[in-house]
């Protein structure tokens, strides 16, 4: 019981500090974090749908159509993982937390908080959710790695989103994956001693 409380609290505050970085840094210059931030950005743009509740929406969304492949725990952490992150959205999209700093200090800002938080929920084996539940689907059902058509779908959602906003959104887009993935990998093989449960079998992004 005191490990799983353990667990939950450093993936509580790895969802908290990946939420932080798309409501603060990213989101406000429209630059999506991935493909469901993408599709967020979207909803926003043409509904006018809270950016937080957008986001919970389309991982929600995601996730149920992949139930069946997860299994019953990773659904549980993913779910729960999707949520923090959309609450810590919300109250980072507040007006007293806006500023309005350079688009590419942004970008640069966001991408390394953003990859801190995805590392420190890699680490504890829990999906942050998004395409890559899609992705997992693909790969189990064409006996592929699942990083090709992570990088299709992401690209799609990424070009979508540059033609109906702004095309420079695809170049920034980009750039904040590939800075995001290297603060992510150097988190991940961190030699700390940050807890791991070992008897919660959840799948990695």
């Amino acid at each position: 019981m005191r490990s799983t409380l353990r667990a939950y609290i450093i993936i509580t505050c790895g969802s908290f500090i990946q939420g932080m970085a798309m409501a603060l840094f990213l989101f406000p210059h429209a630059i999506p974090s991935g493909g469901a931030g993408g599709i967020a950005v979207l909803l926003n743009y043409w509904f006018n749908i809270p950016l937080s509740f957008a986001l919970w929406l389309v991982n929600f969304t995601l996730l149920a159509s992949a139930i069946k492949w997860l299994g019953n725990a990773s659904t549980i952490g993913t779910m729960y993982t999707i949520t923090i992150t959309s609450i810590s959205v919300h109250i980072f999209s507040m007006d007293i937390f806006s500023h309005h700093a350079n688009v590419w200090v942004d970008l640069i800002i966001g991408s390394i908080v953003l990859g801190i938080g995805v590392g420190i929920l890699l680490r504890q084996q829990v999906s942050n959710g998004g395409m890559g539940v899609i992705a997992l689907i693909f790969a189990k059902f064409r006996n592929i790695p699942p990083g090709k058509p992570l990088l299709l779908l992401n690209g799609f959602i990424f070009i979508l989103t540059a033609s109906i906003i702004a095309w420079e959104i695809v170049v920034q887009a980009l750039i904040s994956q590939w800075i995001s993935t290297r603060i992510l990998d150097i988190v991940y093989n961190l030699k700390l001693t940050i807890y791991r449960a070992p008897t919660l079998s959840w799948r990695k992004k």
